[in-house]
């Protein structure tokens, strides 16, 4: 099977290089971020190759969404109270789109307007929220906080800190490995094709997937994988010096950096060859999914779709596990919000409803779980046309595994005055779940046994038992 040449920018292809494919100018710069000296050989070996596939689909709203804007109380006096702490903010009780949680708390709920596929996802039992989650080192009281008695994430209420720690589930400190790629180091072994990467990355390097001994592959949103093409160009490696790079390549070097660098080189080169065609044939979507965005913007949905065609090849591939990353940014709105977040929603919404529609039609909706991560929610206060900076927010989850048609977690009353147990100041509330039970939930689902739970998230041990036998939320069937 043939597959077609992709001539890319030289900024797309220095931008998105990661594990696909790197240019021979940054040789040595790469060999620090590899990470490959660390693998873990020790946790591979427990893993047998099971046969089955899951993927995970990590949907990182890069920002800071306001997802209180996004699940929203709808009765009268959860509205009221809603109302009051959003002023300008707030979206019109009459526009809410009603669901309602097969686990009633009693109160009533609605989605944002922009969400019209998502509340018939969320009907259909095939989507979930989990109410105010954030990053936690301790459980933690408003007193405590107040006090400085139990420590808190580094860096709280900034983006980089806050998108780190999301990443990486580990909230005390700076940490230069993901979980998603922990994941992928302890579960290597599960997928026959070694050439591709178990996690693919649809926005480049990312902290999420990168692991100590597994780099994230990238691809295209509308071309799928970056390569090295050998042909002339004005940039691309010509023949020559692809000549060149082959012949390095093909060495054997006794320096570890150098063996270390060929090593992941050629693993990508093999993986663009396996990859690219699949890529190049993808199946005929019953739902289709159509680019809003143009060549040089294209919308989120056409990033699904890329993940889409990938996850039709799986068995081509020889893949039974992957992880996929998308960074959707643009969510800092502190101008502004109500049009913006608006905009963002409905591109939010369409692309997941193609998405399940997708992988409906491939028959593994059961076996790819789509989640959200944002590093923090937004104040309840208006600052006048946006909202700040804040800590505990909603997420969502979607899948045939889900279970769904529920809200999961403590929805918090949304007053901003001392009677709220969980309000801090300015409308920022303080999480009442832990990131880290959401993240072992989705680790658990995709295989990663209980034991190494704490590999993972270290404080997990603080707001779960891994001796219960119990769903540490009860989101997906495990």
């Amino acid at each position: 099977m043939g597959h077609k040449h992709h001539k890319i920018s030289r900024r797309s292809f220095l931008g998105q290089a990661s594990c696909a494919a790197v240019g021979y100018t940054t040789l040595f710069s790469t060999i620090t971020n590899l990470k490959m000296l660390n693998a873990a050989a020790g946790l591979n070996s427990k893993v047998q190759k099971s046969g089955d596939y899951k993927a995970l689909v990590c949907l990182l709203n890069s920002g800071g969404m306001d997802s209180f804007n996004m699940l929203i109380p709808r009765g009268n006096p959860e509205y009221s109270q809603y109302a009051t702490s959003r002023t300008n903010m707030a979206i019109p009780q009459n526009s809410l789109l009603p669901v309602s949680a097969a686990t009633p708390d009693g109160r009533l709920y609605g989605l944002h307007p922009s969400l019209t596929r998502s509340k018939t996802l969320f009907d259909e039992g095939k989507m979930a929220f989990v109410s105010n989650v954030g990053a936690l080192v301790r459980p933690i009281t408003r007193q405590q906080f107040f006090d400085g008695t139990v420590p808190i994430p580094l860096g709280l209420f900034s983006h980089s800190d806050q998108q780190q720690h999301w990443q990486t589930g580990i909230p005390h400190s700076r940490e230069a490995v993901g979980w998603g790629g922990k994941i992928a180091d302890m579960l290597i072994a599960s997928n026959e094709n070694q050439n591709v990467s178990m996690s693919m990355s649809l926005s480049g390097s990312n902290l999420f997937q990168t692991g100590n001994s597994t780099v994230e592959f990238a691809l295209r949103p509308l071309s799928g994988a970056v390569g090295i093409d050998g042909r002339d160009d004005d940039w691309i490696v010509p023949e020559m010096k692809m000549a060149a790079l082959n012949g390095m390549m093909n060495n054997t070097y006794s320096d570890i950096y150098k063996k270390t660098y060929t090593h992941t080189v050629k693993k990508a080169m093999l993986g663009f060859e396996d990859l690219q065609p699949i890529l190049d044939n993808p199946p005929v979507w019953n739902v289709p999914f159509v680019n809003e965005g143009g060549d040089y913007n294209p919308s989120l949905n056409m990033y699904f779709e890329m993940i889409a065609r990938t996850i039709a090849g799986r068995e081509a591939l020889g893949m039974s596990r992957q992880i996929f990353f998308i960074d959707y940014g643009g969510w800092d709105h502190h101008d502004k919000l109500l049009g913006n977040q608006a905009t963002m929603l409905t591109q939010l919404d369409k692309a997941l409803h193609q998405f399940n529609a997708a992988m409906e039609q491939l028959g593994i909706a059961d076996c790819v779980t789509t989640f959200c991560l944002s590093e923090f929610s937004r104040t309840l206060s208006s600052n006048g046309n946006g909202t700040d900076h804040a800590w505990g927010g909603n997420t969502f989850i979607m899948g045939g595994a889900v279970n769904g048609q529920d809200i999961y977690g403590y929805y918090p009353q949304l007053n901003r005055d001392n009677s709220n147990p969980l309000h801090l100041y300015n409308g920022v509330l303080l999480p009442s779940m832990s990131a880290d039970v959401y993240f072992a939930e989705l680790a658990m689902w995709f295989g990663v046994p209980v034991s190494e739970l704490s590999t993972l998230f270290p404080n997990i041990g603080y707001f779960y038992d891994v001796n219960s036998g119990n769903n540490p939320v009860g989101f997906l069937e495990l």
